[in-house]
This record gives C-alpha cells, sequence and structure tokens, in this order.
C-alpha cells in the first residue's frame, strides 16, 4: 500500500471522530469529542488483547514506531501524529508490514489523551524530537508543557517509563524543569538528567538527520511514581 492509497475518512465541514482502518482521528476545533466513546484497549476494534501498550507522540513517518512494533509483536504500539500525510506514511506501514499490534491517531496529543485515554492504562511513552519552537515567544506551543505532563501522569501505570528525546540543548533544559515540577515522576538519570546514548533504542528520520549534521542527541528518561 502506498501512502496515497489512504484518502481523508471525511471533508472539513463533516468532520467527526471517527476509528477506521487502524486509524483514529481527532479533529481539531471540534466541540463534540463526548458524541464518541473509546472503547477500551482491549476491545476487538482497537487490539483485542491487553498486552503492554506503550505510545509515541509526535510519530512523523512512523519510522522508529513501526520498527518497535516489528520486532516486539506482544506490545501494543500507538502512534500518535496531527499531520495527515505524515498519518498516511504510518499507516503504509501498517498495512505493508502487517502489523495488527501498531495503530495511528490523527490528533493533537493533548487533545487526544484527554478525551479518550484511560486512566493508568499505559506501561510506556515515548517522545522523539518534538518540535523545539526556539523561539522564545513561541516556546508556549512545545509539547512539553505542565498540563500535558500532568495527563501523562494520569494514563500511565506506577512504574511505567516516559522517555523524551531531543537534538535541542534548551529544550532539554525545558523538559527537565518542567518534569522537575511533576511529583509524580522521577528522573532514571542523575544529574544532569540525560544520557547521548541509549542502547538499542532505535533510529528515526529526524535522529539520522541530526546526526549527520553532527549535534549530539540527549535522552531523558523518568519513573511514573
Amino acid at each position: 500500500m502506498r501512502p496515497e492509497n489512504l484518502k481523508a475518512p471525511f471533508k472539513w465541514d463533516e468532520r467527526k471522530v471517527l476509528f477506521q482502518d487502524r486509524i483514529l482521528y481527532v479533529p481539531e476545533y471540534y466541540d463534540k469529542y463526548q458524541e464518541w466513546a473509546f472503547p477500551g484497549w482491549e476491545d476487538e476494534q482497537i487490539f483485542g488483547n491487553s498486552n503492554p501498550l506503550h505510545i509515541e507522540y509526535c510519530s512523523g513517518n512512523g519510522t522508529w514506531i513501526a520498527e518497535k512494533a516489528k520486532i516486539n509483536p506482544t506490545v501494543n504500539y500507538v502512534a500518535i501524529e496531527k499531520k495527515f500525510p505524515r498519518i498516511r506514511k504510518i499507516w503504509s506501514k501498517v498495512q505493508n508490514n502487517g502489523l495488527p499490534n501498531l495503530i495511528g491517531i490523527c490528533g493533537e496529543g493533548m487533545k487526544v489523551t484527554l478525551h479518550y485515554f484511560p486512566h493508568a492504562s499505559v506501561d510506556a511513552i515515548f517522545i522523539n524530537f518534538p518540535d523545539p519552537w526556539p523561539k522564545k515567544r513561541h516556546a508556549k506551543h512545545r509539547i512539553i508543557q505542565a498540563p500535558f505532563v500532568a495527563e501523562l501522569s494520569r494514563i500511565m501505570k506506577k512504574g511505567a517509563l516516559l522517555t523524551l528525546v531531543t537534538d535541542d540543548e534548551d529544550y532539554s533544559s525545558w523538559m527537565i524543569a518542567v518534569m522537575g515540577g511533576n511529583t509524580s515522576f522521577r528522573s532514571v538519570y542523575p544529574a544532569p538528567f540525560y544520557k547521548e546514548e541509549l542502547e538499542n533504542y532505535g533510529t528515526s528520520f529526524f535522529d539520522e538527520l541530526w546526526r549527520e549534521k553532527g549535534k549530539l542527541i540527549r535522552y531523558h528518561q523518568f519513573e511514573r511514581l
């Protein structure tokens, strides 16, 4: 299947929350989220089992998470990406690699989490190379914010790991500060609270791009207490 084989499921004025062909669509600028009830991860139309659940926010074209799903068939994976052209690429990987343990969500991470993810249901969360919004006046757009971290705390099981990866030094400091402000988490790593290598973590488009440009990658991990 080619990415362009996935067609938009509705027109703008007909938008709605919809789970179709392994993709959950959660439109922006919408006020009827309550009209669709999330059936639960174990429901037959989602995963149909109670395997461990790993979520990646900002999945891009899905290279990292599709590879994880391929080599870990007894783990369920959720790829969240708000841009439809990227969701198409994730969908294509699901279809072409036969990955029943991977679904995509086309929507904004905070809205999806707030409205649909059950309490204490997630075993691990990954956020790989989120947009750093480097200009100070744009920092409010970063996904790592106190309210978002509070929602992650709500959906994560005790002992679950949150992994944040960035090539941006300023964003790394921001991540550490925001996470340090939530008492539900503790850093797995002692000061300076990150590592520059994480064995067998996997790669992605941005990982390869920034390494080629000589940038250092910072891995942060936090345990849900």
